[in-house]
């Protein structure tokens, strides 16, 4: 399973590249690279929305996909970007991408509430399907998500914790996980080291921060 084409910046912030160019959560990115076909935005979060890299990263024709919630937060963004709302479980096709909108909150903890309607995603592209969490515990409904690679946050306090990210990832069984939202903000290296010891054998985690 190809994963070289997946590049983490720091805490959600993630690139993909294949047939089109993606964008999750981008952060604290200085470059004007201009090369984002579809940017996905899962909360807005001062660690997931930021403005700023956002204009460093769009160009003409960029599709923003973002909760239904986050309506009055696109007016941050400069001029009139072209935007995908969506609700949890719905879907969507853009420049042939295939965009479930999967719920990401918290159950008992007030930072990620689940009326807020905030959303991790699954992508299919290129044959592939990605599913980033966001901000989430492990909640029952990602419990059925099938997907080939999975990027899940472990680093705690706002989301779930290695243990349980762990724990959710041995239910879903993708091909291959690589772990966020640690090192930075929250979370440590050995949140790393405890996730990847609890996964099961033929998981295959992957350090991209």
């Amino acid at each position: 399973m190809n994963y070289e084409n997946i590049q983490v910046n720091t805490q959600s912030s993630i690139r993909i590249e294949g047939s089109e160019t993606v964008y999750f959560d981008p952060i604290k990115i200085t470059e004007a690279s201009h090369d984002a076909d579809v940017i996905f935005i899962t909360h807005p979060h001062s660690d997931h929305f930021d403005p700023e890299s956002i204009e460093n990263i769009r160009k003409d024709g960029t599709v923003f996909i973002i909760p239904e919630s986050m309506a009055s937060d696109m007016k941050k963004v400069a001029g009139e970007p072209m935007v995908r709302f969506l609700a949890p479980e719905e879907n969507l096709t853009v420049r042939d991408l295939k965009v479930t909108a999967v719920p990401a909150y918290n159950k008992l903890k007030p930072f990620h509430p689940k009326h807020n309607k905030w959303l991790g995603y699954l992508l299919e592209m290129d044959g592939t399907r990605y599913y980033v969490a966001g901000d989430t515990d492990s909640v029952k409904e990602l419990k059925s998500i099938q997907c080939d690679i999975a990027l899940v946050p472990i680093g705690g306090t706002y989301t779930m914790n290695a243990k349980e990210a762990a724990a959710l990832i041995n239910i879903i069984e993708p091909a291959v996980v690589i772990p966020t939202h640690y090192g930075s903000l929250v979370g440590s290296p050995e949140d790393e080291k405890t996730f990847r010891k609890l996964l099961l054998p033929g998981i295959v985690p992957v350090l991209k921060l």
